[in-house]
């Protein structure tokens, strides 16, 4: 176990302006708390706060973080209370013990929301000072070490898992990728414990076989940089377990056909020397294709800087070599921690290599739930990335898969809110295209342009995901509300009764709910039925003349319509995909007579007046509806077509030109049936309404190798 004098030693080697009292008051304070406390292993608990001070000391950090490291578990595991720590060790230290302590012990519902809610308070914290993370991370990689010994095999699982999924992640957009990898493997070890044995026995066995070959390749380097007259450091290493398993999983190959199992380091002084080095290596050696990467001109994300390229190194053999100035290597190893302003307390998180930081706290803002953030967060932190440009020659970097509604987002939120196309390298393409690396990307906004629901489904980061899923359910909620407003009124109309907001209020309240407005929501989602509304909100109600109700009711957007003695709703202000949904079973156009399904949380399904859909559903369910007069002649509706036409040549192209011809737009084509003679097909067309599809039909008909042409 780490003494006072040695810790007090290794701090100062780096530090000689450390605060020696209060360290030391501080790993006194900290023993006497835990006291006779005891760990899994059956070690004193009192080791384990030493041992996180231990890693933060290798990575250097300053004295308060240090002492925090001593602390960090006083509050939560003991009975030393945070108003204590900051009376004894001061307002900082007692601000980042509380950082790093699990503040609340809520029962929540499940094991995926607890770690949701720590993760979001870890965000939180660490969006405040950044040793917050550092110290999390050091406190992880010491409960991973110790993992072995807790009993519970499931609870191993959860906490491999967690640190897999979060907090690996992390470290690597903080650049620590020592910590990184351990992490890693230590949770592969866990999850996958056979798989990790059988990669680490056939590495040991490859490092005795080929010790003798790394010594030779290490030796043939520096020859050749030593003929030039470059200085640099050359080192060599095989890779960790779950790295080799990732990539036999990504590439579908097995061991034996893995190429760049060893790695060699080459660390000189300039950046000049890098390229230099880089030249030479690849005028001595020949050169695999595809296996180049330059991260000095485009650094990644967390700032790691370094050239990556692979060749048939000596012996023939496969070898990956990565050529970096001793800076470089210093942050690829430390990050976020080898940054000296850092140390002296300025908060460098501001600066570009922590713009992900940023866009966490963004989706925080965006997201409605713990476990929501927490899934775009992984989307945000746990993929590869491609690199774009702005048209000025900005570097935007992205998930791998990303399309250019993320890039948008990724500009700001404002310019993805208002995208309506997008030029990717000078070419006008679909905002579904991926992204790939050195594409640049000019993005077109249209001020009155709001996100589309249908983006959800293609884009990859969490950052646009969280802002258009928020957009969606602000929008919902309000169309939600004005259906549930029309559907109340229109029972209000069948039971004779007048609608008054008051009632409706103390029926919101009998149902508990807060406002007025989340009631009416409810009801237009299909959560509330109206009829047990009206019962609570008139329970002395008389039947009144229909028509009387009418004159007394405020009509909202959405308006009940009369046609005969049957009222109707209009589904003007409805948006497809929101509170309202066309079924695909019998495609609805404008001119159709419709009617509507409730369905809970969905809103409104709406079918044709005779689809036969209806049939089975209960009544209580359908609504008469109506479309509004003034609606929109630009909006498109999808109409189906069965087109039975004759098997020649240009019959399909045909077919195509006359649709096409008369403003319609083939968005879906299926063949239902083929024979010598004939070929059935399903159309889906994009038309302005019903009698847009009966003139296209009409027109098909009219031509002489179509057989057949009716509406489905």
């Amino acid at each position: 176990m780490l003494q006072e004098s040695d810790l007090l030693l290794r701090l100062k080697s780096y530090d000689p302006t450390a605060d020696e009292e209060l360290l030391a008051r501080a790993y006194r304070f900290s023993q006497k708390a835990h006291g006779d406390q005891v760990r899994a292993s059956g070690e004193p608990y009192f080791s384990h706060p030493l041992e996180v001070a231990s890693i933060l000391l290798d990575l250097k950090l300053d004295c308060f973080s240090i002492i925090t490291a001593l602390l960090h578990d006083t509050v939560e595991d003991t009975l030393a209370t945070l108003e204590e720590i900051k009376i004894q060790f001061g307002p900082e230290i007692a601000r980042l013990v509380d950082g790093v302590t699990k503040l609340s012990r809520l029962e929540l519902q499940s094991e995926a929301t607890k770690q949701a809610e720590n993760f979001q308070k870890l965000v939180l914290a660490m969006s405040s000072d950044i040793r917050v993370l550092l110290l999390k991370l050091a406190d992880r990689v010491h409960n991973m070490r110790t993992l072995h010994h807790i009993n519970d095999d499931s609870k191993c699982r959860r906490i491999a898992r967690e640190t897999m999924e979060i907090y690996a992640p992390l470290a690597e957009r903080m650049g620590m990728h020592s910590l990184k990898d351990e992490l890693e493997d230590l949770a592969f070890a866990t999850l996958n414990a056979e798989m990790h044995q059988s990669i680490k026995t056939r590495l040991n066995f490859l490092r005795e076989a080929s010790e003798d070959a790394i010594g030779f390749i290490l030796e043939d380097l520096r020859r050749v940089l030593g003929e030039v007259g470059i200085k640099g450091t050359v080192n060599g290493r095989l890779k960790t377990p779950y790295s080799i398993w990732r990539k036999m999983q990504q590439k579908s190959i097995t061991f034996e056909q893995l190429s760049d199992i060893m790695a060699f380091r080459i660390v000189v002084e300039e950046v000049p020397e890098c390229y230099q080095v880089l030249g030479i290596i690849h005028s001595h050696y020949l050169v695999v294709p595809g296996r180049f990467k330059d991260y000095i001109s485009t650094p990644k994300p967390n700032n790691y800087q370094s050239l990556h390229t692979g060749v048939i190194g000596p012996l023939n053999q496969r070898i990956e070599a990565q050529i970096r100035t001793k800076d470089m290597n210093q942050i690829s190893e430390l990050g976020v921690a080898a940054h000296w302003q850092y140390k002296r307390g300025v908060r460098i998180h501001d600066g570009k290599q922590y713009a992900w930081l940023r866009s966490l706290l963004e989706i925080l803002e965006q997201a409605s739930s713990p476990e929501e953030f927490l899934e775009h967060t992984k989307l945000e932190m746990f993929q590869d990335q491609v690199f774009c440009f702005t048209p000025k020659g900005e570097l935007i970097s992205l998930p791998k898969g990303a399309t250019p509604i993320d890039f948008a987002y990724a500009i700001h939120s404002e310019v993805g809110d208002r995208t309506v196309g997008a030029k990717i390298n000078g070419r006008q393409m679909p905002l579904r295209t991926v992204l790939n690396n050195g594409d640049q990307v000019e993005i077109s906004t249209y001020q009155h342009q709001c996100p589309s629901p249908t983006w959800e489904r293609f884009v990859v980061t969490g950052k646009a995901r969280a802002r258009i899923r928020r957009f969606i359910r602000s929008q919902q909620r309000d169309q939600f509300k004005e259906l549930g407003k029309s559907l109340l009124q229109k029972a209000c109309m069948k039971e004779g009764v007048s609608y008054s907001e008051k009632a409706i209020g103390l029926a919101a309240s009998y149902f508990q709910y807060a406002l007025t407005d989340d009631l009416l929501a409810a009801i237009g989602e299909g959560i509330q039925s109206t009829r047990e509304v009206i019962a609570v909100a008139y329970p002395n109600r008389q039947k009144k003349d229909p028509k009387a109700s009418i004159a007394e009711t405020e009509l909202p957007k959405i308006a009940p319509k009369t046609e005969g003695n049957h009222p109707s709703l209009s589904i003007e202000g409805l948006i497809p995909g929101m509170a309202m949904h066309f079924a695909g079973c019998c495609h609805p156009l404008p001119g159709d007579k419709i009617r509507g399904i409730v369905v809970t949380g969905r809103g409104v399904t709406i079918h044709t007046f005779d689809c036969e859909s209806l049939h089975s559903i209960d009544p209580d369910r359908l609504l008469d509806l109506s479309w509004h007069d003034d609606r929109n002649k630009s909006a498109r509706h999808v109409g189906r077509l069965k087109v039975t036409f004759i098997n020649k040549a240009g019959s399909l192209a045909a077919m195509s030109t006359a649709i096409t011809k008369h403003q319609g737009n083939i968005v879906n084509l299926k063949v239902i049936n083929r024979t010598v003679d004939f070929w059935d097909l399903i159309v889906d067309v994009e038309v302005k309404d019903l009698e847009h599809l009966i003139h296209i039909k009409t027109v098909l008909r009219s031509l002489a190798i179509i057989h057949n042409a009716d509406r489905i």
